[in-house]
């Protein structure tokens, strides 16, 4: 252990509890050793809703990585004889609260957030807050001196921090082998794969897919109605395909995360409408916050064949168990990263999945 700079320290917030367990296994197999990282604390909730975190062990010297799922609703808790679900608000609470209750004493703090607090919220268009860039520079200023985060929705919000150390990682890599593992019946060449963009904002991540893939791209525009806001969006009117043909070929909807799954149901029905032949959809963060419903029937009526999403995020034991969906396993991802990171390596490697997906191509 000599060869370490610091030691290394974890400390894995309930709301990633999972994961972070995952992760600390993985490194204690990687080093040999079977002595846990893991660096126990306590989130204690009052009656009326206020809260802290204690941690029952020494930090001093410690290089500290602090992972949190500001995600995850299952967390639960007692306010005024209620139970209450955890927000993402009070998860970036709980991060904050963590890194005060460090006091100074760690020689590196680094916050693993795979979903980026409020990353919808990176811009402003008028009157309106601009929450993710305020976070950002909040945990700046308490000490943190890394931001690790995956398919963050804009990566320029980093530029709110320009001195604060700001990773944006993509899990392509990951959620490619998956596919091709499971998928036995996928044929990865133009004349029977297409990737498909839901809309402009994902047409970057759709390229990439396509180029890695060596398949062609094709892209929904969404027009929206501008005169209404429906649960805080306007609501779509219509979903407009550019691109090649698709009758007879298998699809791959990509995007960074599945929110409701509204446009992803309406753009799997107007590929099944042309006659695609599967329709899988990959995604870094699925919420389904209108629940499985849709997607259970639109599974079982074969508009779509599968979804694959990462275990950066909450998921849920429904959604682990329905037919159509695949969890994509990220811990031994993360773990590789921070034990790189403990050990003062660049992660660059892991920065472009480009190299490594084509050598798993052609394996």
């Amino acid at each position: 252990m000599s060869e370490l700079n610091h030691e290394l320290g974890l400390i894995v917030l309930e709301s990633c509890a999972e994961l972070g367990n995952a992760v600390d296994k993985y490194i204690q197999d990687k080093r040999n050793c079977t002595e846990s990282f893991l660096i126990p604390i306590d989130e204690i909730r009052f009656s009326n809703g206020e809260g802290k975190v204690r941690i029952s062990e020494t930090v001093r010297g410690k290089d500290i990585y602090i992972l949190c799922d500001v995600g995850n609703y299952s967390c639960k808790y007692k306010m005024f004889g209620f139970e209450n679900h955890k927000g993402p608000d009070e998860h970036f609470q709980d991060i904050k609260r963590t890194v005060s209750a460090i006091k100074g004493k760690a020689t590196r703090i680094t916050v693993i957030m795979p979903l980026l607090y409020e990353s919808r919220q990176h811009r402003r268009k008028g009157r309106e807050s601009l929450d993710c860039a305020l976070a950002l520079q909040e945990l700046e200023r308490l000490g943190v001196d890394e931001i690790i985060t995956f398919d963050v929705h804009d990566p320029n919000v980093q530029n709110a921090t320009p001195l604060l150390s700001f990773e944006n990682i993509y899990p392509t890599y990951n959620i490619v082998k998956s596919l091709i593992s499971n998928e036995a019946t996928l044929e990865l060449n133009m004349e029977k794969l297409l990737v498909i963009s839901p809309d402009t904002g994902a047409m970057d991540r759709a390229i990439y897919y396509s180029s890695v893939l060596g398949v062609d791209v094709g892209l929904f525009y969404k027009r929206r109605d501008h005169s209404l806001i429906v649960n805080g969006k306007n609501p779509i009117v219509e979903h407009q395909y550019m691109g090649k043909d698709v009758a007879g070929k298998d699809v791959l909807i990509v995007d960074d995360m599945i929110a409701s799954g509204e446009s992803v149901l309406d753009i799997a029905l107007e590929l099944k409408a042309r006659n695609a032949r599967n329709v899988y959809v990959a995604a870094t963060f699925a919420f389904f916050t209108e629940g499985l419903q849709k997607f259970n029937k639109l599974y079982e009526d074969g508009i779509i064949t599968k979804v694959y999403s990462t275990n950066l995020t909450y998921v849920s034991e429904e959604l682990k168990d329905a037919k159509w969906f695949k969890a994509v396993d990220m811990s031994e991802f993360l773990g590789k990263i921070i034990n790189r990171l403990n050990y003062g390596k660049s992660i660059s490697k892991y920065m472009d999945a480009t190299q490594v997906i084509r050598s798993l191509l052609e394996e």
